[in-house]
């Protein structure tokens, strides 16, 4: 029903910044809470954060709170990541996912509905 597609993925050197983007499809975006989960080679998924249908609500993973925003743009179908002041830690293949209410921390690997194939992101030192 829902399908997710993100961009802006690439190569960034720490310290840097990335806005990553995942244009979602269907009439019902606006109904669904909007997520993104990361995933670093040899790692499980893990919860980087979420955004509510309306965008009222935003929930961060501690490890990227005060560096990431989410945000989204329901007249465009689209959900954003910025990313500033980027660590390599946070080298991963970024997953959009949608489903019809927030999921946070462990639940989010499995929690979401629908999911995008990823973009990755790599930070070098």
């Amino acid at each position: 029903q829902v399908q997710l597609v993100e961009s802006g993925g690439g190569l960034v050197q720490a310290g840097g910044s990335l806005r990553l983007s995942c244009a979602a499809s269907g009439r019902t975006f606006s109904s669904y809470a909007m997520g993104w989960v990361r995933q670093a080679p040899g790692k499980e998924r893990e919860f980087v954060a979420a955004i509510s249908w309306s965008g009222g609500r935003s929930y961060y993973a501690d490890s990227v709170k005060g560096r990431f925003t989410i945000s989204r743009d329901n007249a465009k179908n689209t959900v954003y990541l910025r990313m500033n002041s980027l660590k390599p830690e946070d080298t991963a293949v970024y997953y959009c996912a949608a489903g019809p209410v927030v999921t946070t921390g462990g639940g989010a690997a499995t929690g979401y509905n629908y999911w995008g194939q990823g973009t990755r992101v790599t930070v070098s030192s």
